[in-house]
């Protein structure tokens, strides 16, 4: 009886021996540089099981005790194979090498840009800044957001114009991120460029639906981009000269291995050439990049970024307008355990919009201020279940807009709108489980707070209706307050609360295809007041409160995903359906600008976008490239608030600003050889919703258009073709100093595509005309790069 007790004893102990696990991370970094590298992919291939790494390059994973073969690989590095033998828990660091090879490739989604096929993540695309940079654009200016633009499900209302749209939904609906910081706009010289420096950026990550818990405030997308923390190994510069614009950065050791320095700029100087030509109208741009990284010890990290960029318009030195955004954020990153990873950060965030008019004399200034604390952990439970929590608050202070004379004989009388604050809390929680090798499920819950604070001279409206309904003329039109009282703004005067549940589910059906499904609620608690397609620098953002209403988004989308020949090519297929509760809409004749009580101008309305994308991709090869097809619908309607009221367009839904129902777009690169790249876009889309005159009428001399319903009429279809090939000279050996040259042409055929179309009567033969107005026919560039 004893001995078979004891060799029960022994048979347990030996099972349990192997089934024990240990705790493997560390970081994963470039060996040229130090910086740490995200997305990397950590597996075993004998486990059937891996992870990847975080934002800052921080891996975890639990795995058995035993000898093991790891894989460490990324996109353009070359991939590292060991042999390990795990005794008890172990921290290990790798440096992955550049590899030449690999960087010729275009990938557009992750490994490190291709989706894994059965993580629980959709909807969700990357661009390395390889691909970027190879890309035809306008004045051969790298722009990260014309980039994505190619993207299935991604838009802009047009040439020229700022910020894009995301399945539907508005400009001021995307959360736009610099190393955790806000950007309200995010274009210089009003959308012809960006604002992110290309040279200063490490990675990015759109994410379009199925969006993680630790994002909020807005209901359409979030674009997360990082900047470069800086080369601790050796000093280096890179940068590039265009025709309108030239960039530089540097970044080396403060102290090699354990601290760096990025600072990076960007000018514009086409306003250089107007000047000799005795043209006194100017428009340029700057932006300033900025970071400096401690490494403090092996479990402590201390960063500090910045941005600083601003944009100026001149006319005749008599008008000048000034706009842009600030942004600073301190972080320290801690490795709290062996399977625990945090990131406390401090960040502030600023946008200016000012104004000078000379020849009326005043200034105007006007802008949004946010202090914002966050603190999130990464938490790595086991191999098959991750979790990420954390809290942030964030102070807004809202300035609609102050006047001021500039000059001693200014008629002008000092005066300024009404200062808004608010305080918009955070908690969230999600996690991530694999529960068999066909089924992985991320589930999170985000519940978001948001405090409006006290002004002065809130207005008080009957019936708390501050937009009454004229029967007599069948229009709205603002009610006249009944008083009006202020509250210090330290009092809060109204409170709203939300939950916002996400779920994300992948099956797999096999190594090479899954289908996904995903669902998210999202709330947005800022609103920018503006009746155009995109964001102008003159647009103001507004906090929700007594008379506004916060948005309130479903979202739901289902996607089938498919690699095949060999992961060579791959096909993606999502169809989305989204409900917005609660987004302004504006009666007709509306004043925004200056408007000091904007809620007499405004209804509660309801939107609805649902579509289908699909996107084609070719990986790898000496020709690679994409297909990207949107087909989508995106609508609004604003209802009347009772039986009696007409509503907007009579309740009836109809397209908004930036709705496009077909999409299309073409991306390929040939590598003709060592020395050049071959790119081409080709770009189709259907034109956008427009409102034009159907009649006309007289009355006391004067003639008065009569409209169609809002939007039912559409700009003529939108298309073009732009080519680009970049030349790569020949390394000459032992030689540090790189160069390339990119030339293209922007709209090869010339096409006037239609910005707009005015109606007016001419002037000559008193008949009425159309007038088209086009921003760009074709334009060739040619942009020289260097690094050392």
């Amino acid at each position: 009886m004893k001995i078979h007790f004891s060799l029960l004893l022994f048979l347990t102990f030996s099972f349990l021996q192997a089934q024990e696990k240990v705790v493997l991370n560390g970081t994963i970094t470039d060996a040229t540089n130090n910086e740490t590298l995200n997305g990397v992919n950590i597996l075993f291939p004998d486990l059937g099981t891996g992870t990847v790494t975080n934002e800052y390059g921080f891996y975890s994973i639990k795995i058995p005790t035993g000898n093991h073969q790891i894989v460490v690989s990324y996109l353009g590095f070359a991939s590292v194979k060991e042999n390990i033998s795990l005794t008890e828990n172990t921290t290990l660091n790798f440096e992955l090498l550049p590899s030449s090879e690999d960087l010729k490739e275009v990938v557009i989604t992750e490994d490190v840009e291709r989706l894994n096929i059965s993580k629980p993540e959709m909807s969700v695309n990357k661009l390395e800044i390889q691909t970027i940079q190879k890309l035809p654009v306008v004045f051969g200016e790298v722009d990260i957001v014309k980039s994505l633009l190619l993207l299935p499900g991604v838009s802009n209302a047009g040439e020229a114009s700022s910020g894009f749209n995301v399945r539907g939904g508005a400009a001021d609906q995307n959360l736009i991120l610099l190393d955790e910081a806000t950007i309200y706009n995010a274009s210089h010289l009003f959308g012809l460029f960006s604002v992110f420096n290309p040279d200063a950026i490490k990675n990015l990550k759109l994410y379009k639906g199925g969006i993680p818990a630790n994002y909020g405030g807005r209901v359409s997308s979030v674009l997360d981009i990082y900047q470069k923390d800086g080369n601790s190994k050796k000093f280096s510069m890179n940068g590039g000269i265009g025709l309108i614009s030239s960039r530089l950065l540097a970044e080396g050791p403060l102290k090699k291995d354990k601290s760096s320095f990025l600072i990076g700029g960007r000018s514009s100087y086409a306003h250089l050439f107007l000047k000799l030509a005795d043209n006194p109208n100017s428009a340029y741009f700057y932006d300033l990049n900025t970071k400096i990284s401690w490494h403090l010890n092996d479990r402590n990290n201390l960063l500090f970024s910045g941005y600083f960029g601003r944009d100026v318009f001149n006319i005749s030195q008599s008008f000048e307008n000034t706009y842009g955004n600030s942004v600073f954020n301190l972080r320290w990153n801690t490795v709290i355990n062996k399977n625990m990873f945090s990131n406390l950060s401090l960040i502030y965030s600023d946008y200016y919009y000012g104004l000078t008019l000379d020849f009326v004399g005043f200034n105007w200034n006007s802008g949004i201020d946010n202090l914002n604390i966050k603190y999130d952990i990464d938490h790595y439970i086991s191999d098959g279940l991750n979790l990420n929590y954390g809290l942030q608050t964030t102070f807004h202070e809202f300035n609609p807009g102050e006047i001021e004379p500039n000059s001693p004989s200014s008629g002008i009388i000092r005066s300024k709108l009404t200062k808004k604050y608010a305080v918009e809390n955070a908690l969230y929680f999600s996690a991530e489980k694999k529960f068999s090798e066909a089924i992985s499920i991320q589930a999170g819950l985000r519940y978001s707070n948001f405090l409006r604070l006290g002004q002065d001279e809130l207005n008080l409206y009957e019936n708390g209706q501050p937009v009454i309904y004229n029967s007599k003329f069948g229009i709205y039109e603002k009610a006249d307050p009944t008083g009006s009282f202020s509250l210090d703004k330290n009092k809060v005067e109204r409170t709203f609360g939300n939950l916002e549940p996400r779920l994300a589910v992948a099956y797999t059906i096999d190594e090479d295809q899954s289908v996904k499904f995903s669902y998210n609620r999202m709330t947005q608690y800022l609103h920018l007041i503006t009746n155009t397609s995109s964001p102008t620098p003159l647009d103001v953002w507004a906090p929700s409160g007594r008379y506004i209403e916060p948005q309130l988004l479903d979202q739901v989308a289902g996607g089938y995903f498919r690699n095949f020949l060999d992961q060579e090519y791959s096909l993606e297929v999502e169809a989305f359906y989204k409900n917005l509760k609660n987004r302004l809409d504006y009666i007709d004749g509306a004043n925004l600008i200056a408007n000091n009580a904007i809620e007499q101008v405004i209804l509660p309305g309801k939107a609805q976008a649902y579509g289908l994308e699909l996107l084609l991709r070719k990986n790898y090869g000496q020709f690679t490239g994409w297909l990207a097809y949107t087909w989508s619908r995106s609508e609004q309607k604003t209802p009347g608030r009772t039986d009696a009221e007409p509503g907007i367009n009579n309740s009836n839904w109809y397209p908004t600003a930036y709705d496009k129902p077909h999409d299309l777009s073409l991306t390929v690169t040939y590598e003709l050889s060592r020395k050049w790249d071959l790119n081409a876009n080709l770009i189709y889309q259907t034109g956008l919703p427009t409102t034009y005159p159907t009649g006309q009428y007289r009355f006391e001399n004067l003639t008065i258009p009569v409209y169609s319903p809002r939007n039912s009429n559409r700009l003529p279809s939108y298309h073009r073709l732009d080519l680009s090939a970049t030349y790569t000279p020949k390394k000459k050996p032992n030689r540090q100093y790189k160069s390339s040259w990119n030339f293209g042409i922007y709209n090869v055929y010339n096409r006037k595509n239609a910005v707009s179309l005015s109606f007016r009567e001419n002037e000559d033969t008193m008949v009425n005309e159309a007038v088209r107005l086009s921003i760009f026919g074709i334009v060739p560039s040619v942009t020289y790069n260097f690094k050392f």
